[in-house]
């Protein structure tokens, strides 16, 4: 590419809790009616009455609430302006909204309450992939669909997963190959400890060898870490081009506010990103980023007539000072995606969804994008942007188009042994 994309351990005790909520809700399921039609072995879902349920899981509270609520907010954006031209298949799509609570064991208990519970036809939501790891039985066991709508780490495929946002060679590696281009030479890994970060640094140390690059450092902290001085010293200490930054949530705030009081900013050793996106620049501070480069598919301030009126629709709902992001785009884009295949299988049906899904695609804020059937990934024009001093993030490299997901990295002899 030439110049000019998460399992926390769970612990002993956090099984046998989820193993006796999945049965609370399996039991609860067991009393309830179907009213609708079956899912060919999975759950039932209900398309009886004049509305279809769907579902929005999100972290509405605990530290990944800095960046889920607002891919909830523009979920249920896309979901009003469906249902003011009419809904789908002449129903309206109707939210049932649960939180995850950033805790990854909540997040199947109730991915399993909406399927058996609620008889929603589809369930949007997740953005660590820990959440995601936690719902893929979930949603594999009942043969219900999970639209996912945040970058990850890659190397994996759920036929009972839609991934709408990033995968490795749409983030990742554009990312690196930036840094690359810059003559960055020396890069330090700093993540929060789980499999996303873990993941995505084994993926970048193989892509380091096989490029000229050299990665010396490599730290991690828990999600919602805040004592970031430590590992500073140590990013300092082995004095690298850039740092690689794969921390989530709140963290990110700790770290940059952290970095900056010690003097050191994006002219002396950048810092990309794959997680702050503008909602996280606003909860940082643009103080703290502005000129830090991120590695994304969609800005607030990409250009063309469907973001701008992605942008105003957004800032109308929930106020002329919001902004909108990737993550928020990929959820937005995830109903309208999901709306088009059913629309296409003349069915609610996961099964015939999932037959019916290969090229479907949306014009959307961040252009066209189109469901790759044989992964059920989503093509995607990668970009590079850089933190301005206003908080939004300005585009400096785009891929020139949408670019094929390649989750397995099989175009690359780098990653054969991944």
């Amino acid at each position: 590419m030439s110049f000019g994309r998460r399992t926390a351990r769970l612990t002993a005790a956090s099984l046998v809790s989820l193993a006796l909520a999945l049965a609370t809700t399996a039991c609860a399921s067991d009393k309830s009616t179907s009213k609708g039609a079956g899912t060919g072995g999975g759950a039932s879902i209900d398309t009886s009455g004049s509305s279809v349920k769907v579902g929005v899981l999100h972290s509405l509270s605990g530290t990944m609430a800095i960046s889920e609520v607002t891919v909830k907010n523009s979920v249920l954006l896309a979901i009003d302006e469906i249902n003011a031209k009419g809904g789908v298949l002449g129903k309206k799509v109707e939210p049932v909204v649960e939180d995850g609570a950033s805790d990854w064991p909540t997040f199947a208990e109730k991915a399993q309450k909406l399927i058996s519970n609620d008889k929603v036809a589809v369930t949007f939501g997740g953005w660590t992939s820990a959440s995601r790891k936690a719902m893929l039985p979930v949603f594999e066991k009942n043969k219900q669909l999970l639209f996912y709508p945040v970058q990850y780490e890659g190397l994996e495929s759920s036929p009972y997963i839609f991934y709408t946002g990033a995968t490795t060679n749409q983030q990742i590696v554009p990312g690196l190959d930036y840094l690359k281009a810059q003559g960055k030479k020396k890069i330090f890994l700093v993540g929060s400890d789980y499999v996303f970060p873990r993941t995505a640094n084994k993926i970048i140390k193989k892509y380091a060898e096989a490029n000229g690059m050299e990665v010396v450092g490599e730290e991690y902290t828990p999600l919602g870490h805040t004592e970031y001085s430590t590992v500073i010293n140590k990013v300092t200490e082995a004095h690298p081009d850039a740092v690689f930054n794969t921390l989530n949530g709140d963290s990110n705030v700790a770290f940059f506010k952290q970095l900056r009081s010690t003097g050191v900013g994006p002219d002396r050793m950048p810092v990309l990103s794959v997680s702050v996106a503008e909602e996280e620049v606003r909860g940082i501070g643009p103080d703290y980023l502005a000129g830090q480069p991120v590695a994304w598919n969609y800005y607030q301030t990409t250009e063309g007539a469907r973001n701008s009126e992605f942008v105003a629709a957004y800032k109308a709902a929930y106020g002329a000072d919001k902004v909108t992001s990737d993550p928020m785009e990929a959820g937005y884009n995830s109903v309208y995606l999901w709306k088009a295949a059913v629309e296409k299988a003349n069915s609610f049906e996961p099964e015939a969804i999932k037959k019916a899904c290969d090229g479907v695609a949306i014009d959307a804020p961040e252009g066209k994008v189109t469901i790759d059937g044989a992964t059920q990934h989503v093509y995607k024009t990668a970009r590079i942007g850089v933190v301005r001093e206003d908080g939004l993030i300005q585009e400096v490299w785009n891929s020139g188009g949408p670019v094929k997901p390649d989750p397995y990295l099989k175009e690359y002899p780098w990653a054969t042994d991944l």
